[in-house]
């Protein structure tokens, strides 16, 4: 019985670490790392540990959200995305908190290797991405509560995971990465997008004022197509910029998802967004994948 409930409290904890998210994480590391490559700077063992910092961050960003959303009544057993832990009560708020401070203690301090051989400025990078997870729903001005969710993300999901996975193993700073990260930032934005499209009704009843909430609904279909548009500019400007062969357009196998996505938002609500969501996240990872690969070769 005894190991049961241990398995049960397992499975609990994965659900709240939110697997399908986790591309998010692993995408600004791939095309970071391949930015490096593709200067001659790339170092395994720097990149690898950067994963674990990421994903550990996204991780701990999951279960901060989690806990706060259901703190403060946005999440209920209502709700139309898919199960939250607080909400059915498989994690009590003090083990979530508890989950949290070892999670983001533990990025912290694997950090620390890649601020021994980086510098001040990637300390500075680490203590930002955990303060604005944590940021993201808890503390005195949340920023998903308060129309910064979609600019958190495009920021540290994007251009910070990006530009600090290139810095850690070039120890420089150019043009490359940052716009790199640009269409990294905007297919992980369009996931949230989705997401607060999807809640928007429940959203304001919460006082979470997302975008979606704010400007309404036909704004925030524009706001995924024009992410969509400069996620796909983007090789172009490196193709005819900075010299990268044909192979910096494979990301544009990825056209018929994009197109199948626009299709989606128009016609579908409620619980059938939950396919749209689940699209854009695998958009978000081929596409970074592809990116990746295109920039390699």
């Amino acid at each position: 019985m005894e190991n049961k409930t241990e398995i049960r409290k397992m499975r609990s904890w994965v659900i709240a670490s939110r697997p399908r998210t986790l591309p998010a994480a692993i995408v600004p590391v791939l095309v970071g790392s391949a930015a490096a490559a593709s200067d001659n700077k790339f170092i395994l063992l720097y990149a690898f540990i950067a994963l674990i910092c990421s994903l550990l961050i996204q991780i701990g960003t999951n279960f901060t959200n989690d806990l706060y959303d259901y703190l403060k009544g946005a999440d209920d057993e209502k709700r139309k995305g898919p199960l939250r832990v607080m909400v059915h009560e498989l994690i009590t708020v003090a083990e979530m908190k508890t989950g949290i401070v070892i999670v983001f203690l533990t990025a912290f301090t694997l950090g620390l290797y890649l601020v021994y051989t980086g510098g001040f400025f990637v300390l500075v990078i680490g203590i930002a991405s955990i303060l604005a997870g944590i940021a993201y729903t808890a503390g005195p001005y949340p920023l998903a509560y308060n129309g910064l969710g979609d600019l958190f993300v495009f920021m540290f999901f994007g251009v910070v995971g990006t530009v600090g996975t290139y810095y850690v193993q070039a120890h420089t700073l150019t043009y490359l990465p940052f716009l790199c990260s640009i269409p990294v930032g905007a297919l992980i934005t369009n996931i949230l997008v989705v997401n607060n499209y999807r809640d928007i009704d429940e959203d304001r009843a919460a006082n979470k004022y997302t975008l979606a909430v704010k400007f309404g609904r036909r704004f925030a279909r524009y706001q995924f197509i024009f992410l969509l548009f400069i996620s796909f500019i983007m090789p172009l400007i490196l193709f005819f910029g900075f010299d990268f062969r044909g192979w910096v357009f494979l990301p544009y196998l990825t056209f018929p998802i994009a197109y199948k996505l626009i299709k989606m938002l128009y016609l579908y609500n409620g619980k059938e967004l939950n396919k749209t969501l689940e699209l854009t996240a695998r958009l978000s990872a081929i596409f970074g994948l592809l990116f990746s690969a295109g920039i390699l070769l």
